[in-house]
């Protein structure tokens, strides 16, 4: 039975290994560019009667217009000069690389200088607005005792309203040292039983009256009996407020809101829900980016610096958890986080 023989192979050569032989021939003065462009135009013919065609080098030594040695110490150069080639261009690529690697982390050290800068900033003028801050809150609390005279109807009023407004800038002076002192170095957590249950109801109250202004109604959603979980309760606590805040400026008038405490074996978790505007689904990735709000028009109808969400993500992130987020746009939202009902080994309760 006769079998179709295979191919041929054409021979592993240095020839096969060089660019543009024939051009460096002629560079060299070792042909002329008559006889490439010949040579050229017979390779052409061969390839329409065979297979097998020689390749240009092999074709000039048998049209006798190179010698082999010519050819071979041609061969020979030109892979030289290719390889020397190569090796300055690695050369130039790794020097780039360093060049730009050390760019880049000098823009870092830059970019670290100037966030801890930022941070140092934030601090000292938030410490410096604490102290004249106590002095207008401790005069409110004298006029308002009655220690300084008699106040009518209006202007106890006006400085029941004046009241409100320092509680909002102590706030936001409070968030500011907090967010300094996340920036700076890691949120120090008290690890102690935490009664989640006492410590929900507790915030729900404290935001009642603002909840009420809003016409909104907060629920407290739990179990009788709670686990104890483990965790920094001032700094839960002020999640939680922050959660519920939010739940409040963004649900339209008459909405429901609602703190859920659902335990598990390993867990507790927080569950913070509202019936309010909802969050497109292109801006989610937003939520948690300091000083960053979704509502960017000129007006600012929700207020807020947009440090909330982005603070309470550090603190429970040093809780080991995180907080997830669920939301439909014109329905609500959901933001939900987990604490431990263990404490583990290497924590200090």
């Amino acid at each position: 039975m006769n079998q179709t023989a295979p191919p041929k192979k054409p021979a592993l050569t240095p020839e096969i290994l060089v660019p543009r032989l024939g051009d460096y021939l002629v560079e060299r003065g070792l042909i002329s560019t008559e006889q490439l462009q010949s040579a050229l135009q017979q390779q052409a013919v061969l390839r329409k009667t065979q297979e097998d065609v020689p390749l240009l080098g092999e074709l000039l030594v048998e049209m006798g217009m190179i010698t082999r040695a010519d050819l071979e110490t041609a061969i020979t150069e030109h892979v030289l000069q290719l390889r020397n080639a190569l090796q300055e261009t690695n050369r130039q690529l790794e020097q780039r690389v360093r060049e730009r690697t050390a760019e880049l982390e000098k823009a870092l050290e830059k970019l670290a200088e100037l966030s801890q800068l930022k941070a140092n900033f934030i601090a000292n003028i938030s410490h410096e607005l604490r102290t004249p801050l106590t002095h207008v809150r401790g005069y409110q609390d004298l006029l308002l005792s009655g220690d300084l005279g008699e106040l009518n109807a209006e202007q106890i009023n006006a400085l029941r309203t004046m009241q409100r407004s320092t509680d909002r800038l102590e706030r936001l002076i409070e968030d500011l040292i907090l967010f300094a002192t996340a920036e700076r170095t890691q949120l120090p957590i008290q690890w102690l039983p935490l009664d989640l249950r006492t410590l929900s109801s507790e915030i729900i109250t404290q935001i009642h009256a603002k909840a009420r202004d809003h016409q909104h109604e907060v629920q407290l959603i739990s179990p009788a009996e709670v686990p104890v979980v483990y965790g920094d309760q001032e700094k839960i606590g002020w999640v939680i407020y922050q959660l519920l805040d939010n739940a409040i400026k963004f649900t339209p008038p008459g909405g429901k809101i609602t703190v859920e405490l659902i335990p598990d074996d390993l867990h507790v978790t927080v569950r913070v829900s509202d019936t309010g505007i909802g969050i497109p689904p292109n801006r989610m990735g937003e939520l948690f980016e300091p000083f960053h709000q979704l509502d960017n028009s000129p007006t600012r109808k929700y207020g807020g610096t947009g440090l909330g969400l982005s603070l309470a993500q550090k603190i429970i992130e040093a809780h080991d958890s995180s907080i997830q987020v669920l939301s439909e746009l014109g329905r609500g939202s959901r933001f939900s986080f987990a604490l431990k009902r263990k404490l583990a080994p290497f924590k200090e309760a």
